[in-house]
């Protein structure tokens, strides 16, 4: 019905917000992390990136897909992302994951209850997209999580 539809792109839009802004935050620490362990996190976090990269695309393709337009310059990330800011310093490495831990684990449990939402709005292709990312943002925090406990 068109009422889900737009509740999907609603959304949808929301989720492209926030992974986008995940992405450009997740390249802010790839670009200034400092320390002992600048080169493991460095590569760690340019990996991260990439395999968070796609979600946006797939986000933004499925609003399109379903009528809607898909609202995602940096800008519009900016202006509508409910995650965090990322904290201007210092750049030390358990700083930078433990911050990666709370971006990461806000956008993980925003696709949970996207996947909720989704599922009851009746729109199952919504809710599998979302089941997807779920599953990879789970082993995104797992390898985050790792760094910093002993």
């Amino acid at each position: 019905s068109e009422k889900t539809r737009s509740q999907m792109i609603d959304l949808l839009n929301q989720q492209l917000a926030d992974v986008s802004d995940l992405d450009s935050q997740t390249k802010q620490a790839h670009w200034n992390i400092k320390g002992m362990d600048f080169i493991q996190l460095h590569e760690f976090f340019d990996d991260l990136a990439e395999q968070v990269l796609p979600y946006v695309d797939s986000i933004a393709e499925r609003a399109t897909a379903i009528g809607g337009v898909a609202m995602g310059t940096a800008r519009m990330a900016a202006a509508n992302s409910t995650l965090p800011e990322f904290p201007a310093g210092p750049y030390d490495g358990k700083t930078m994951v433990k911050t990666l831990v709370e971006i990461y684990g806000k956008f993980a449990n925003s696709t949970r209850a996207a996947i909720d939402t989704a599922d009851e709005a009746g729109d199952k292709d919504t809710a599998d997209l979302f089941t997807t990312i779920s599953g990879e943002m789970d082993k995104h925090l797992w390898f985050l999580e790792a760094h910093i406990q002993v």
